[in-house]
């Protein structure tokens, strides 16, 4: 079974149809979430990350993978 997680309750990120294809992206922010999880499973640390792309905040960062971990164990508890 894929999890599907309803970015809309995380209040780090947002979504626009006119701003990246309507991507979920860091708020006030044109950075896709997913550079946030491509650019980790690269090798990059979250400095690197913060450092690459100016427009996000540390705060958003942890809020992303808080939310993240969040629903990942909210699903496991729910299988």
């Amino acid at each position: 079974m894929v999890a599907i997680m309803d970015w809309a309750s995380c209040n780090a990120v947002e979504r626009d149809s006119k701003k990246v294809s309507g991507a979920w992206l860091f708020r006030d922010s044109r950075v896709p979430v997913t550079a946030l999880f491509e650019n980790l499973e690269g090798g990059a640390s979250i400095e690197d990350f913060l450092m690459w792309f100016p427009g996000v905040s540390k705060a958003q960062v942890e809020a992303v993978l808080e939310y993240t971990i969040q629903s990942l164990n909210c699903d496991r508890q729910a299988a």
